[in-house]
């Protein structure tokens, strides 16, 4: 996700799946944050601690609207474990999600036990009561033999079970979680979740588990290999009966953002003007009445002022960020249709062709998408300079934002007194009261203390 261009890819995949919550391993994105797209859709991730660490590993989790609206907390827990909650539509159940990336199967040991350790600490944690699913790339090949573990775990697998297996059988078993993949009957083509680097081993080891007490609400676990941003990592998909929360009114605020860029236009200014007067005027019978209640004359007024927002400026639509050109996009779309090629190939000469295709079609679209950046950041350089001439010092500062990067910037986790990260959102905003009151305090104490010693 650190590449130029890729979280708009993802998001993009994201809504045309129709995805609630999508997990997202080695992201190569540091600390940990929430971001909101400009899509509607929120990203929380988790990183190495230090911004200047290198850009490795990494896991997050993209939340569509519903999703977001649903979100009761979440924990970031390093670069290779985040955890999620959200409220589901059955009361007092809670929908804990933890997406990770397990070291790889040749990693030091001592990695790897410090790793099944953290993971083990963080689903005792989730209650038992709750829906829990572990999901990820747990670098682990489970293998086709079941026995000793039938209750947790299908017969529809692929390959031979390695030591990461082994870790992560049990760790399934220890704490009841069956695997997803293993319980639907599926051809081979869609079993595999990773391609290697040279296209000739396939292994399926992304994982999707759910903890037994609610393994009747999976209703069916699938690759989608048609999904495409340049990974080499299928997507794989759950799909589940308990549906999240339905929130609409935390996702009001979002939808009535009118699109008043069309007010720098001389034209569609008077037009607001003349809308909005002709309103006001139809207003004034109303306005003048004096047993007109305030309430009533105000539901007058905002009426006016949205119905003519509505009329003449229309909602602000959300599109792919403003930088990436329509050519980019459809590069975008080759490249997919190039991996759909490969997807449907049947012979071993028509899938390398394929991959060449694909290959240089990927080439395409990050050279496209850099020098769509680069056109970006000039176009924007040369609107400060015009802006700083004319002494338009509100767009000045609006394109100096953009220029620096800081359009969208990140939320860190709250902390409490003792540096402990808060994770659920009515704890956050509680701990933020208890922040401005412990200031307004030490601002009376302050005072009066000045106030004493001039007395």
């Amino acid at each position: 996700m650190w590449e130029t261009g890729m979280t708009n890819q993802i998001a993009t995949e994201m809504r045309g799946y129709n995805l609630a919550v999508l997990g997202i391993s080695e992201t190569h994105c540091t600390q940990a944050g929430q971001q909101s797209l400009n899509t509607g859709e929120m990203l929380l991730y988790s990183g190495h601690e230090e911004d200047n660490d290198p850009h490795t590993q990494g896991v997050a989790l993209m939340l569509s609207k519903l999703a977001r609206n649903a979100l009761v907390g979440w924990e970031s827990h390093g670069s290779k474990i985040i955890k999620a909650s959200f409220r589901t539509k059955k009361e007092g159940i809670t929908m804990n999600i933890i997406q990770c990336y397990t070291p790889t199967n040749d990693s030091n040991e001592d990695i790897k036990d410090q790793f099944y350790e953290r993971l083990q600490s963080v689903i005792e944690k989730c209650p038992r009561k709750d829906l829990t699913i572990l999901m990820g790339d747990l670098n682990a090949k489970v293998g086709m033999d079941n026995t000793g573990y039938e209750d947790i775990m299908g017969r529809h697998r692929l390959g031979e079970r390695n030591e990461n297996g082994e870790r992560f059988a049990n760790l399934r078993a220890f704490n009841k979680l069956v695997l997803g993949g293993t319980m639907f009957l599926q051809k081979r083509i869609h079993k595999a979740t990773w391609i290697s680097p040279d296209h000739t081993t396939e292994n399926q080891i992304d994982r999707i588990c759910i903890n037994k007490k609610f393994r009747r609400t999976m209703e069916d676990v699938r690759i989608r290999r048609g999904a495409d941003v340049a990974s080499d990592h299928h997507l794989i998909v759950a799909n589940l009966k308990l549906k999240l929360e339905k929130n609409w009114t935390s996702g009001q605020t979002a939808l009535q953002r009118f699109n008043t860029a069309f007010l720098r236009d001389t034209d569609k200014l008077n037009e607001f003007k003349m809308a909005l007067n002709n309103r006001f005027q139809a207003l004034q019978d109303l306005l003048k009445e004096e047993e007109t209640s305030m309430e009533d004359k105000w539901k007058g007024i905002k009426e006016a002022l949205t119905s003519t927002c509505q009329e003449v400026l229309g909602l602000k639509k959300h599109h792919h960020k403003e930088w990436i050109s329509t050519e980019t996009l459809d590069k975008i779309k080759e490249r997919k249709n190039k991996k759909a090629a490969i997807n449907s190939s049947r012979t071993r000469a028509e899938k390398v062709k394929a991959q060449a295709e694909y290959t240089e079609a990927n080439k395409q679209v990050k050279g496209s998408i850099r020098t769509d950046k680069k056109k970006y950041v000039e176009e924007l350089a040369m609107t400060a300079g015009k802006a700083a001439r004319e002494g338009n010092m509100k767009q000045l500062y609006d394109t100096s934002k953009k220029l620096a990067g800081k359009c969208s910037k990140p939320q860190r986790p709250v902390k409490d007194k003792e540096g402990r990260s808060i994770t659920g959102i009515q704890q956050q905003r509680n701990r933020w009261v208890e922040y401005f009151v412990g200031q307004t305090l030490l601002a009376t104490t302050y005072c009066g203390r000045e106030q004493t010693r001039f007395h």
